[in-house]
């Protein structure tokens, strides 16, 4: 990112918040404002950037985790994150999750929210969704409950099971069904389906919530070889809709959805393009094959 671009940012930010609300991040950021969203559900885009980290940095008891990591996302974009153990995949999620804070650095999500500013909870709900490797779904509720429930999450569990779907959202989760390919499972408990679709199933659960940006970690870990052909169809069905950050280890995965690769190497971008292209960087095959 720029440095003219994320002036525009800062400059874009103190005229919303006015002048007597200048401030420096904690992180030792840029000044930057609360990220209001005029409209809910909406995030300004106009930057062209849906996602956006600058000169990033965070140690755990001495050690580097993340070093002066920057990197952005467009809207719509589907970028596919790789690197060795070790490399900061899990603690940049981390950063922009707000689960981990950072000593140092900027991370905006479209052009006026500032992430350093908000709490964990708070940015799941401006519209960042973030699944895990190992899904997380409620194993004793059928699949149309469990994508019931998440669109209720913020009425509890007790109150959502006897609250019912509008004839909107009953078509919005008609459709989500249709999307993650469990259609044909409706009525089936969560524990009873495969792996795979349990992945699917959390998914779509994260999609019920209408995420702008979705943050997945290996989600074909574990899967069949048809499972994850189907799950490439799904993300490449999800791509310019919703901007996605997949973290994965299966290269075949990898070059079937992904235009550009991000190479992470203790901490920080090591090489960015294509697929072909970063496999081919002298610098990508030291880390990889350590010669």
């Amino acid at each position: 990112m720029t440095p003219d671009l994320m002036e525009e940012g800062a400059q874009r930010v103190a005229k919303l918040r006015g002048p007597d609300h200048g401030s420096t991040t904690e992180s030792g950021g840029r000044e930057a404002g609360y990220g209001r969203i005029g409209t809910p559900g909406e995030v300004d885009v106009t930057h062209g950037r849906i996602l956006y980290l600058e000169d990033v940095s965070v140690s755990f008891d001495g050690f580097k985790a993340i070093n002066k990591l920057s990197l952005d996302i467009a809207p719509g974009e589907l970028r596919c994150i790789i690197g060795p153990n070790g490399a900061g995949k899990t603690t940049m999620m981390d950063i922009i999750t707000g689960k981990t804070r950072p000593d140092s650095g900027t991370v905006f999500f479209g052009s006026t929210i500032d992430l350093l500013r908000h709490k964990e909870a708070d940015i799941a709900q401006l519209g960042i969704g973030r699944k895990f490797q190992k899904p997380t779904v409620f194993e004793h509720l059928t699949v149309f409950e469990n994508l019931e429930l998440a669109l209720k999450t913020d009425k509890g569990v007790r109150r959502s099971m006897f609250f019912k779907l509008d004839s909107t959202q009953s078509d919005r989760l008609a459709e989500i069904l249709e999307t993650i390919h469990l259609s044909d499972s409706v009525s089936r408990m969560a524990g009873n389906l495969s792996h795979g679709q349990k992945q699917w199933l959390e998914i779509g659960m994260l999609l019920m919530q209408d995420p702008k940006l979705l943050l997945l970690d290996e989600p074909v870990a574990g899967m069949t070889d048809e499972e994850t052909a189907r799950t490439a169809e799904l993300f490449l069905t999800l791509k310019g809709k919703h901007s996605l950050m997949v973290v994965e280890h299966d290269m075949s995965f990898i070059r079937t959805i992904s235009e550009i690769v991000t190479v992470l190497c203790d901490g920080s971008v090591l090489a960015q393009g294509t697929l072909d292209e970063v496999q081919a960087d002298e610098r990508v095959i030291e880390v990889y094959l350590g010669r």
